[in-house]
């Protein structure tokens, strides 16, 4: 065994830097270029590192990367390639909100897809439930108690008022968890009342778009250790549209939990579009209620954004 090789995990980077903690009693933390900027056996994605990893580290440099439990990417259309945007995870917080910005399932289906795809559990955390507290949103309600049928746990929270924070702390707490959402939902936030030492920036809404600005610009993992418990969150940048990857366009009936129990039953078997043809499964289960429209509505469209290059 190399006595100068030590490890580190990646706490956040961007380009050819990342910030480290070391595996040592100390656990300091340094920032290290990776050797030759090439990882051996770390091709086709737009980042080679993301926060979570555990690297090895000799004479100051990254030298190698040490086999991942599990990995969450989505596809980045300016590089054109997957985009990791975290590793070894636990726990995918899927945060999304009533208003301001408007609730969007659209993107929820496909974070909850990517999760599915990656191994990793999911669930459904709504923040800033004080803005509807006075009122009953029915396509909300439904859109949420569909989910929850499906089998996805859906909290209810706002970081604001503190209702159901101690409920998902207790939920966190002892895991490796990511915060995933759209710009805007309250992700810094939640980790703000969450962990309240650290110093965070959280950004306000664009009243025109009614969207959030940017506060987080790449993904960084927080933590907090006390004798009550640990977190452990990575918090990514908003992402305005999520495009899934690492499955062909026919394997997504397979990841998608409603679905999946009805693939290759079609009468045209795993050919079946599931848009017209006669003894579709998939439009049988629309018409019964038991698939919600929308659901299917978002897996035509994921069908037709999966790029098969990207597996």
């Amino acid at each position: 065994m190399d006595s100068s090789l030590i490890t580190g995990l990646v706490i956040k980077g961007s380009r050819n830097l990342f910030l480290l903690r070391l595996s040592n009693a100390q656990g300091e933390e340094i920032e290290c270029r990776i050797k030759g900027k090439v990882l051996k056996d770390i091709k086709g994605y737009y980042n080679p590192l993301a926060p979570g990893d555990m690297v090895h580290i000799k004479d100051g440099q990254i030298i190698g990367l040490k086999e991942r439990r599990n990995e969450f990417a989505r596809y980045n259309q300016k590089g054109r390639s997957p985009q990791l945007l975290a590793a070894n995870l636990d726990l995918i917080l899927c945060i999304t909100s009533p208003l301001s910005p408007p609730f969007r399932p659209r993107f929820l289906d496909r974070a909850l897809l990517q999760a599915e795809i990656a191994g990793i559990p999911a669930v459904i955390v709504c923040n800033k439930e004080d803005l509807i507290k006075d009122s009953f949103d029915p396509d909300y309600e439904e859109r949420l108690s569909d989910y929850e049928r499906i089998g996805y746990r859906v909290f209810r929270i706002s970081a604001l008022t503190g209702e159901g924070l101690n409920e998902l702390k207790i939920f966190i707490e002892g895991k490796f968890s990511m915060l995933l959402g759209q710009s805007g939902v309250g992700k810094s936030s939640l980790i703000k009342a969450l962990i309240p030492d650290l110093d965070i920036r959280i950004g306000s809404i664009n009243e025109k778009y009614d969207r959030g600005n940017h506060t987080t610009t790449q993904g960084i993992l927080l933590e907090e250790n006390s004798t009550g418990g640990s977190i452990r969150i990575i918090d990514t940048p908003g992402i305005r549209r999520f495009v899934p990857v690492g499955i062909p366009a026919s394997d997504l009936i397979l990841y998608m939990k409603e679905f999946s129990t009805l693939a290759g039953k079609c009468s045209y078997g795993l050919s079946c579009s599931h848009q017209s043809e006669p003894g579709c499964k998939i439009l049988e289960a629309v018409s019964a209620g038991f698939i919600h429209e929308d659901r299917w509505m978002s897996f035509l469209r994921i069908k037709d954004e999966i790029n098969p290059g990207l597996l």
